[in-house]
């Protein structure tokens, strides 16, 4: 991959991954609520999954797509549901402080695998593939996957220490509850990706 090529790669991924969405929504969420430290594992699951994700969906998945649209439909209204159901779950979680139910941030598996219905993700995976795929080989494919995987880490560290910083904030169980729902209505408003 010629030098300017690459920047632009890892431009595009920047600017991809820092910008709101799922992921990161829920990342701020999970600092916010339980730290930094505590959210590492859905971080990890994240920077793993989706990279996985990216070979994937480079070596064919986006032919079966393109075979069979029926499955690029489904896989949308899973993921509108699934995104419903943790944003449901997001604003009616308790935050960790609290004496009641403690809110639980994403294990690494459920984040890897929350990339397989993040529409955001699908959307970044097959324009990468599509237009950055030069050497349209296995190569190409595995710098793609290397590059999101390195660009993902100061991402999603980005946004889980700005929610890491509102805890000091948002201290009080009341503040807390209407952060959650906030962010439960972000998540729900990152939909519009999908539609």
């Amino acid at each position: 991959m010629e030098y300017q090529h690459l920047i632009a790669l890892v431009t595009f991924a920047f600017v991809s991954t820092v910008t709101p969405g799922p992921n990161n929504i829920m990342l701020m969420t999970s600092g916010a609520n339980v730290g930094f430290l505590r959210t590492i594992p859905h971080m990890m699951g994240i920077i793993f999954g989706f990279s996985f994700m990216v070979i994937l969906v480079g070596i064919g998945l986006v032919g079966v797509f393109q075979s069979y649209p029926i499955l690029h439909q489904i896989l949308q209204v899973v993921s509108v549901m699934y995104l419903l159901y943790l944003a449901f779950k997001i604003a009616k979680s308790k935050p960790a402080f609290s004496n009641t139910t403690q809110y639980q941030p994403m294990t690494f598996f459920s984040a890897a695998g929350f990339q397989w219905v993040n529409p955001k993700g699908w959307t970044m995976a097959i324009t990468t593939v599509s237009v950055y795929n030069t050497t349209s080989d296995w190569r190409g494919i595995a710098l793609i996957s290397l590059v999101f995987a390195v660009v993902n880490i100061p991402s999603v560290s980005i946004w889980t220490f700005a929610g890491r910083q509102l805890q000091s904030l948002i201290q009080h169980p009341t503040k807390m509850k209407y952060f959650n729902i906030a962010m439960a209505a972000l998540l729900v408003v990152s939909l519009s990706q999908a539609l």
